[in-house]
C-alpha cells in the first residue's frame, strides 16, 4: 500500500481512520505502529499480567462477537497513552489492530479479505487462512488448554471467533517457508521496501532489534529474522536465516512454550 501511494510511513492514524480515536495521541503514525513505538494504551498489555487481562476481556466482550476490527476500538480508545510516540519499544497488540483498520480504510475491504487477496492467494499458501473457530477446516489442529480440574478442553471459547491484524491466522510450517522465501525473493515487497522492513528501526538490546513488523537477531552481517506469538492453546514462532537459506518454525496447540526452541536456534540456551 505504501508503494502504491495509498499510505506512507509518516501517515498519522487520526487522519486515516473515520473514527474518534479517544486518547490515542494524534501524532501516532504508521511508522510508530509498525515498530511498536506508538505508546498507545493496549487492550492486552504484554508488559503486565496479560493472562488475567485476557480473561477479564473475554468475560466482558464475548469472543463470538470479535468479528470485525472496529469491535476492538471500544477496548482501545479509552486507554491513556503509556508513553509518547517514538520514545521506546513497547509491544502493542492495539497498534496492530489500528494498522489493520488503516489497511481497511485505504483498501476498501476487510483486512482478512485484503491479506487473502494480496498475499495468501498470489503466493499459493494453500493451508493458510483466517478460519473461524466455529468453522475450522477438517485438517486443522485444535488448540487445547487446561481446565479447573487439570483436564484438557479446546480453546474455542478463549479466542476471537476470527483472527485479526494482531494475530489469529492459521498456517503451516510449509506455508511459512514459502512466505519467507517469497519475501526475500522480492515477490512481496520491492527491494527498497524490503530493506526498510528488515532494517533495525527500534533497538531492544545489544543484539536484538525490531524492523517494520519483524524481529531481528544479530548484527548487519549475520542478522536472522523472526516472528513469535501465543494465545490460549496456541504457541508459535517462525524464523529465517538468510545466510544459510534456512527457515525454522514451531507451531504448538497447547500453552507449552516453544520459545526455548527459538532461544536454542540463536545459541542462547544450549540445554533447550
Amino acid at each position: 500500500m505504501i508503494e502504491a501511494g495509498k499510505l506512507s510511513l509518516d501517515s498519522e492514524i487520526w487522519d486515516l481512520l473515520p473514527f474518534n480515536l479517544g486518547q490515542i495521541n494524534k501524532k501516532v503514525t504508521i511508522f510508530h505502529l509498525l515498530t511498536h513505538t506508538s505508546g498507545i494504551g493496549d487492550y492486552i498489555d504484554e508488559e503486565s499480567d496479560e493472562l488475567e487481562q485476557m480473561r477479564e476481556l473475554y468475560d466482558q466482550y464475548p469472543v463470538y462477537l470479535w468479528e470485525r476490527l472496529e469491535y476492538y476500538l471500544q477496548m482501545i480508545t479509552p486507554l491513556p497513552q503509556k508513553f509518547g510516540p517514538g520514545l521506546r519499544f513497547g509491544y502493542s497488540n492495539a497498534g496492530f489492530v489500528l494498522l489493520g483498520l488503516a489497511i481497511e480504510a485505504a483498501g476498501g475491504k476487510a483486512y482478512q479479505r485484503y491479506v487473502t487477496d494480496e498475499i495468501i492467494v498470489p503466493l499459493e499458501l494453500r493451508h493458510t487462512g483466517f478460519y473461524r473457530t466455529d468453522a475450522l477446516p477438517a485438517s486443522t489442529a485444535h488448540g487445547y488448554i487446561r481446565d479447573a480440574t487439570g483436564g484438557w478442553r479446546t480453546n474455542v471459547f478463549n479466542l476471537p471467533v476470527i483472527g485479526g491484524s494482531d494475530g489469529g491466522l492459521y498456517t503451516t510450517a510449509r506455508d511459512l517457508d514459502i512466505l519467507w522465501r517469497a519475501l526475500f525473493d522480492g515477490r512481496v515487497l520491492s527491494g527498497k521496501m524490503l530493506r526498510a522492513f528488515l532494517a533495525p528501526q527500534a533497538q531492544r538490546g545489544a543484539d536484538r532489534s525490531y524492523g517494520l513488523g519483524v524481529y531481528r537477531y544479530g548484527g548487519e552481517a549475520d542478522a536472522a529474522y523472526y516472528a513469535v506469538g501465543g494465545d490460549f492453546g496456541v504457541d508459535f514462532f517462525t524464523a529465517y536465516f538468510p545466510d544459510e537459506g534456512i527457515t525454522a518454525s514451531a507451531l504448538g496447540n497447547t500453552e507449552i512454550n516453544t520459545f526455548p526452541l527459538l532461544a536454542a536456534l540463536f545459541g542462547e540456551d544450549k540445554k533447550a
